[in-house]
This record gives C-alpha cells, sequence and structure tokens, in this order.
C-alpha cells in the first residue's frame, strides 16, 4: 500500500501547535498563579527560565540517543509528556504543601515534550519524500506561530465567557490535542534521515566549518525572533505608551502573525524563490525593522518596525535548517538536535542582551532594541559567507 505521508504532515502540523501551547499557556496564567497560589513574581520568573533549560537539554539528550531509541516512540513519548504536563496543571499544584512545586512540575513534563517536537518535527518531516521541501518547512514552522495566536485568542475568549477562576478546565481542554496526536504518530508512516548507524557523530560535526556557520545562522535567527517578540508587549507599553492591552494584542500577537504569514507566504511561493537571496533580504528588512523600533520618535513607526520585524524573521529558523541539511546529508538527528539547541540559546541570550541593555541604560528599552540589531546584522554577514563558501566549492 501507499504509504500516506501527507498523515505525517498533519500529525507534524499538530505537533507544532502543541509545542505553541507549551510555550504560550502558562504565561497567560502567571498573575492567577500569583493570587491563587501565593508564588511570589520572583519565582513565577523562574517559570520560562525553567521550560527553556529544560528543552537545551532535551536537545542535546536527542542529538545522542534519538537514533537508537527510534523517531516514533520519541516523537509519541513527546505528544505524552505534553499532554500530561498540561493537564497536570488542572490538579497537581494543589497536591503540595507549596503549590510552585507542582506548577514547576508540570512545566518541566511538558517542557520535555516540547523539546522533543522541537527536535524530531523537522527531520521527521524532511525525511519525507516531498518535493520543494524548503517551502514544506517553513508552512511547517508557521504552525507554532499559528498555535501562538490561537492560544492567546482562544484562551483570552474563554476567560471572558466563564471567567479566569475556570482556567484549570482549560488547561485540560489544551491537553486534548497532543493526547490525540499520539494517534496521528502511532499511525503514519515515519522514515528515517539516514540508515542506522550511518548518521555522523557529534565529533564529527565539530570539524565541519559549515556546521559552526550553521550553529552561528541559528544563534542570530532564535535571538532576532526572541529578543523582539519577548519584549513586544513591555516595549509597546513602556517605550511606546500603549496600554496593557494594545500591547498585549498589538505586540506579541501581531508579531506571531506576521510571522506566519512569512512561513505561509514562502510555503506558497518558495518553489520559485531562492532561499538564500529570500533569507538575506529578510536579515535586511529585520535590521532595518529593529531600527526603526529603537530609532524612531514616533510611537506609530516603532510599533510598525516592532510588527514588521515578525515577518522578517519567519523565514530565517526554518530557512537555517533546509540550507544546512542538504549540504551535511549525513547530518542525521545529531545535527537538528545541535541546531535546535543553537536556536534555543540565541533565543535564550537575545531578550537577555534587550533586557541587561534596557536597565543599564536606566530602563531606555529602545535603546536595548539598538543593542538586539546586533543579531540580524551578524546574520546577514553569515549568510554573505555561505553563499561565497558555496560559489567557490562550484
Amino acid at each position: 500500500m501507499e504509504k500516506n505521508y501527507r498523515k505525517t504532515l498533519r500529525a507534524c502540523y499538530l505537533a507544532f501547535i502543541t509545542q505553541a501551547i507549551c510555550a504560550n499557556f502558562a504565561p497567560l496564567l502567571f498573575l492567577k498563579f500569583h493570587t491563587d497560589y501565593e508564588i511570589s513574581l520572583g519565582q513565577i520568573a523562574l517559570i520560562p527560565t525553567v521550560f527553556f533549560l529544560t528543552q537545551l537539554l532535551v536537545d542535546v539528550f536527542c542529538a545522542r540517543f534519538v537514533d537508537s531509541i527510534g523517531y516514533r516512540r520519541s516523537v509519541i513519548a513527546s505528544e505524552v509528556t505534553a499532554g500530561l504536563g498540561l493537564a497536570g496543571l488542572a490538579f497537581i499544584p494543589d497536591l503540595f504543601a507549596d503549590p510552585f512545586i507542582g506548577v514547576m512540575i508540570c512545566v518541566v513534563i511538558y517542557a520535555i515534550g516540547s523539546g522533543l517536537i522541537e527536535v524530531l518535527g523537522s527531520p521527521i518531516v524532511e525525511a519525507c519524500p516531498f518535493e520543494h521541501k524548503d517551502a514544506v518547512m517553513s508552512l511547517l514552522h508557521s504552525f507554532y506561530c499559528w498555535g501562538s495566536v490561537g492560544v492567546i485568542l482562544l484562551s483570552t475568549l474563554f476567560f471572558a465567557a466563564f471567567g479566569i477562576e475556570h482556567w484549570k478546565w482549560l488547561a485540560c481542554i489544551w491537553a486534548l490535542i497532543p493526547l490525540y496526536n499520539i494517534i496521528n504518530f502511532s499511525t503514519c508512516p515515519i522514515e528515517h534521515l539516514t540508515e542506522k548507524g550511518e548518521g555522523m557523530t557529534i565529533r564529527t560535526l565539530f570539524r565541519l566549518p559549515i556546521f559552526w556557520l550553521a550553529i552561528l545562522l541559528m544563534v542570530c535567527a532564535g535571538a532576532s525572533e526572541l529578543a523582539m517578540a519577548q519584549w513586544a508587549s513591555a516595549f509597546t507599553e513602556a517605550a511606546l505608551g500603549f496600554t496593557k492591552i494594545v500591547g498585549d494584542l498589538a505586540g506579541p500577537c501581531l508579531f506571531a502573525v506576521t510571522m506566519g504569514i512569512c512561513r505561509v507566504f514562502y510555503g506558497k511561493f518558495g518553489p520559485k524563490l531562492n532561499l538564500t537571496k529570500f533569507m538575506i533580504g529578510s536579515g535586511v528588512l529585520c535590521l532595518c525593522c529593529y531600527l526603526l523600533a529603537s530609532l524612531s520618535k514616533t510611537p506609530v513607526l516603532s510599533l510598525v518596525g516592532c510588527v514588521c520585524c515578525g515577518f522578517s524573521v519567519g523565514i530565517m529558523w526554518p530557512g537555517t535548517i533546509s540550507i544546512t541539511s542538504p549540504r551535511i546529508p549525513k547530518g542525521g538527528t545529531a545535527l537538528f538536535a545541535l541546531l535546535a539547541m543553537a536556536g534555543d540559546l540565541g533565543g535564550a541570550f537575545g531578550p537577555g542582551l534587550v533586557g541587561t541593555v534596557s536597565q543599564q541604560a536606566s530602563d531606555h528599552m529602545q535603546t536595548g532594541m539598538l543593542a538586539g540589531s546586533i543579531f540580524p546584522l551578524v546574520l546577514i554577514i553569515s549568510l554573505v559567507l555561505l553563499t561565497r563558501t558555496a560559489k567557490k566549492k562550484e
């Protein structure tokens, strides 16, 4: 019987939506955790830190062991842990004298699932016999954006209709998506990028100059994306003077929408475009957006720079994967795991740099955003070097 790889693609779409739920649902409840469980704001600040740190550890684990465990077992484990972690938020914190311990247990559990999805989703799709894989990869990653928008908007509507005090029911509802996706991953065809034992080792990858260039690209991609995304709400509120509601909707929500539009655009027209040139153009646009957001004296123009930045960074993460994979065909799961780790490192370092520089500049966030422009600049230079290296080989 002919294998239905479209089913595999749909399963990966839902997996990326699951990842968006894991990343965006708990932050909507931070104030509720603070009031109901009497968790301090300092402890709440540890939640995203632990989430991303867990993902980093999962990236390292996957680089070493996923090939021996197998893609199917690992990706099913991602859906199980994501579903259990999300549903656990509804009752596990109440089992402890200090509810913060229960919240952190759930965060670690669903962060394991999110990390596995981040590593496995791309290679599973890359291994499928689709034409124009760079376009397919871009469309795949757009589902993280639409998932983020959906979580924010639908959760807001749920809270408005039923009250935020019923958030535990919503946690269980969101958990149904990864739990349902277990069935999809159990029955869909899953191929491997390389035969068992043929994939490059981490040590071999470290010897390749192009690997380190790809790592630099992923660090800059993650930093360019999350330095703006993580600070978008605070930036539009504190630096530009908009209200909290406008800050949340016009900041991270519109940022995710424009990023998703970029990925869908490339998914549609990618076969007609040169990926490297498109990424260089996106890098230039991203640099302009950072400069517009940080240097403009007009709040509306700064907001335009913030929102348009989402479109400019949309292709960077999936594009780097699509550029690197054919150049290191034996990279296997280790390559995808290390690229994901580099993206997460950039995602951790980028917002940190913006925040630190802003603090040093007397809480002037536009100065912090100006410092963040270094990431798209380095990305542009790296892509130009990659293009020249490819031309020399030809």
